[in-house]
């Protein structure tokens, strides 16, 4: 069921704010920049880079899906997924700039091919779901946003959409099951949701999610 605090044209919107904003990032990384660590334990700048090029070539698999019919997972299995995300330190910060480019373009290119009648249909995610196409949007907008503060270059998570914040809050929030969350700024309470740093005084640790 879609999230009623977002809507398909928000997500589309979000989408692509985020990657601009990761693609505005990379652009300023040279080669060390991108070597050294994100804000994510054990994972370089490289790696992560190299997920979300990643993400969009598998998202652009669930693309194609929608558009023929023809069954294509995003991932082939959980050891593919894993090699595209460990072939990033191997990669020069040309090379990644190029595939996070490409791979987005490729995607956003995809979506805006998709007719009413494709948007419908429905395919599979990584995780198992059954999902229309309509969805494709918003794990999209999930992951270059929440990336891009991940790349730990200056963006924030008050960088981002305030509508996309509160879509992100309440989706996490109904995932990991919670009641009640913590009194603060929007931005310091998603990022708590989501186990990033933030600033609330007194909230219970959460384990990463995304």
């Amino acid at each position: 069921m879609t999230d009623l605090t977002r809507t398909f044209t928000d997500a589309r919107t979000w989408a692509r704010t985020g990657t601009g904003l990761l693609l505005d990032a990379v652009a300023r990384l040279d080669e060390a920049g991108f070597s050294a660590g994100s804000l994510l334990p054990g994972w370089t700048r490289k790696h992560l880079a190299a997920h979300v090029a990643a993400n969009a070539d598998a998202l652009g698999n669930l693309v194609h899906w929608a558009a023929t019919g023809q069954r294509t997972p995003m991932y082939a299995s959980a050891e593919e997924r894993a090699a595209g995300i460990a072939k990033g330190p191997a990669l020069t910060a040309g090379e990644l700039r190029d595939w996070l480019t490409a791979s987005a373009q490729r995607l956003a290119e995809g979506l805006d091919r998709l007719t009413d009648e494709q948007w419908r249909h429905e395919v599979v995610t990584a995780q198992g779901r059954t999902v229309p196409a309509t969805e494709l949007p918003w794990m999209r907008a999930r992951e270059v946003c929440v990336h891009a503060v991940d790349l730990g270059t200056g963006v924030g998570f008050a960088d981002l959409p305030e509508g996309f914040l509160t879509a992100l809050a309440e989706e996490i929030r109904a995932k990991r099951g919670l009641a009640e969350l913590p009194g603060g700024p929007l931005p310091e309470v998603a990022a708590w949701l989501a186990g990033r740093p933030h600033a609330l005084a007194g909230a219970p640790e959460l384990g990463p999610w995304l």
